[in-house]
């Protein structure tokens, strides 16, 4: 049976962000990446342009996000869509940390300020 369960779940961590794994090609999965993120208190966010289209579900905490420039707040049950191609930022201006789950496509690459392309390992 397909189930992961929490305690299986590979933890990588980048811009002072936790990601936790859960489905991704490395793991059986096809078609689709799924993560759990963990946004620490105070953190800001990096800048990047993504490759594919991001679905984020908000889980606890609340965080302040930018698609293309326009800025808005994302509480608990709030869902985000991040067009392929727009440019996001997510920062934790609060003292709680924040987490969500976030889907997406196998193949995700995004594209940092300096130009520079990651195809982050929960993707892969």
């Amino acid at each position: 049976m397909p189930i992961v369960r929490r305690s299986e779940a590979v933890a990588h961590r980048m811009h002072g962000t936790t990601f936790h794994s859960f489905a991704a090609p490395s793991r059986g999965s096809a078609e689709l990446c799924a993560w759990r993120v963990e946004f620490a208190p105070g953190s800001a966010g990096v800048a990047h342009r993504v490759g594919r289209e991001e679905v984020f579900l908000q889980l606890t905490g609340e965080l302040t996000v930018t698609v293309d420039g326009v800025t808005g707040t994302l509480g608990a049950g709030d869902v985000l869509v991040v067009p392929a191609g727009g440019e996001l930022t997510i920062d934790n201006p609060s003292a709680e940390p924040g987490t969500a789950w976030v889907t997406t496509s196998v193949g995700f690459q995004a594209t940092l300020p300096d130009g520079s392309t990651i195809s982050p390992p929960w993707t892969r």
